[in-house]
């Protein structure tokens, strides 16, 4: 079944402002065999968005520690994330994002997304990164842009259970190479999911993922607009392991629930639900 032509969204969904000023939390956690029981880390990770119209947008994001128990590396206030980005799409069949700068894991860099929604149930996907380390926790750490990830996959939508499964596999950021399955069943505000991996290095692995989207749910439609980050996601790791698998991330707020394009542009999967975030009646709507 063919895809339907694309169209803006009901008066009701979000109209995005130009200037997203925004905050959230992000908590780390290891359990240890001797010593303490387990190690925490809290940090909070203020972060803007300017929409700069015709889909290009500039964001970013730093970390504050709030406590510590991992050592004297993450005890400072940093920039984490600078990320320039531009989006196309072609009639609603194609969907290109190219993003270029600091990106999440301590990479630099570029970056480029790409999918193809074959129909409602079937899309293809794949994405390609050039990039070097970078990080200012200690001092000012940079290595040359000497390594290349690759991606590719397919992912599956049951229409009317919600129900979401994705096959991804290739050369992840620590040079492994893997496949990944991933199950997700998405609810209102809410995105529950399984998943099951194989790298050559970490061997087998799996564990669970939850993507809760913050309130409040309606907001005023503003040129300028603060607010909670958009969401909060927990993943759960059986073994533990650091490095298999792992990729950078180019948005402060990415998440598996919405994805990496446009909602407005991109109707597919969990983008055909009510939107999460709507404008408030009674609001400066536009």
């Amino acid at each position: 079944m063919a895809l339907p032509s694309l169209h803006a969204q009901e008066s009701t969904t979000l109209v995005q402002p130009n200037v997203e000023i925004f905050a959230g939390a992000e908590l780390h956690h290891r359990d240890l065999f001797y010593g303490d029981v387990y190690e925490l880390l809290v940090n909070l990770t203020p972060g803007v968005k300017w929409n700069m119209g015709r889909q290009w947008k500039l964001a970013a994001q730093a970390i504050v520690p709030i406590y510590n128990d991992f050592g004297d590396r993450y005890k400072k206030v940093r920039l984490n994330m600078a990320v320039l980005s531009k989006e196309w799409d072609w009639r609603g069949r194609q969907f290109l994002k190219v993003s270029g700068g600091l990106f999440g894991q301590e990479r630099y860099g570029l970056d480029v997304k790409w999918m193809y929604p074959v129909n409602r149930w079937l899309a293809l996907d794949a994405q390609i990164g050039w990039t070097g380390f970078c990080s200012m926790a200690v001092d000012w750490e940079c290595s040359e842009m000497k390594r290349f990830t690759g991606l590719v996959g397919m992912n599956f939508y049951l229409n009317k259970v919600n129900t979401e499964f994705r096959l991804h596999g290739g050369r992840y950021l620590y040079e492994d190479y893997g496949v990944v399955v991933e199950a997700f069943r998405h609810f209102k505000h809410c995105s529950f999911g399984l998943y099951a991996q194989y790298s050559d290095h970490g061997h087998e692995n799996g564990g669970f993922k939850v993507v809760m989207m913050i309130p409040p749910y309606k907001r005023k439609a503003r040129k300028v607009q603060v607010r909670p980050a958009s969401n909060f996601r927990l993943t759960y790791n059986i073994q533990g392991q650091p490095y298999a698998l792992k990729m950078y991330t180019t948005d402060p707020e990415e998440n598996e629930r919405e994805g990496h394009f446009s909602r407005q542009r991109l109707q597919w999967g969990a983008n055909r639900m009510t939107p999460d975030f709507s404008i408030k009646k009674g609001g400066s709507e536009r």
